[in-house]
């Protein structure tokens, strides 16, 4: 057997498995399941959104394994290089987590609190609510905190957090038109059905 070869099979006939199983058992390690865990993606799927699905996933996966790693502060710290805002907000929301997400750049700090994964308040400066989420959401550095014992009795947002993020995705899509960002192609989409 090749130590160095791992086989994940899932399908969800026990008989279709165990004969895949038998026949690849003596090209590597074999694993088998009936289903999928975390998430699945059913077919037919368009590539980018079945990659985008996956993404989160893997994010949420990465920020449940950061979250075990919490120091004794209870805070979980790291870079936005590491995880970009978009995928911070979706993986809480995802989790269903209620915490503090702090963002730093530079000398600019925008805190967002979640509630079960919504986002119900934030505050970046001046602004609150929606608009403090929205601003952040174009920054591409920085810093983030989670700190899951901070709480806030305060609301300030109107949508929910998927909402605040199409919103926001919409709104920088709409500001990199106006800025001359027109010109670039978007990547053909690859619909599979197989």
């Amino acid at each position: 057997m090749a130590s160095n070869v791992k086989v994940l099979l899932v399908d969800d006939n026990p008989m279709v498995l165990g004969m895949l199983k038998q026949s690849l058992s003596p090209l590597g390690e074999v694993a088998t399941a009936t289903d999928a865990a975390d998430a699945f993606v059913e077919k037919p799927f368009f590539l980018k959104d079945a990659t985008r699905r996956i993404k989160r996933v893997i994010d949420k996966i990465s920020l449940e394994k950061m979250a075990k790693a919490v120091p004794s502060d209870g805070v979980l710290r790291g870079s936005l290089a590491q995880m970009n805002v978009i995928d911070l907000m979706q993986s809480l929301e995802m989790g269903r987590k209620s915490c503090l997400l702090s963002l730093t750049r530079d000398d600019e700090k925008c805190d967002v609190y979640f509630k079960e994964g919504q986002v119900a308040h934030a505050v970046y400066g001046d602004l609150k609510g929606d608009p403090a989420v929205f601003k952040v959401l174009r920054w591409t550095g920085g810093n983030f905190q989670l700190d899951f014992e901070g709480k806030t009795a305060e609301t300030s947002t109107q949508l929910n957090t998927q909402g605040l993020l199409m919103e926001g995705l919409r709104l920088l899509d709409e500001s990199n038109r106006d800025a001359g960002d027109g010109g670039k192609t978007e990547e053909e989409d690859v619909l599979l059905d197989t």
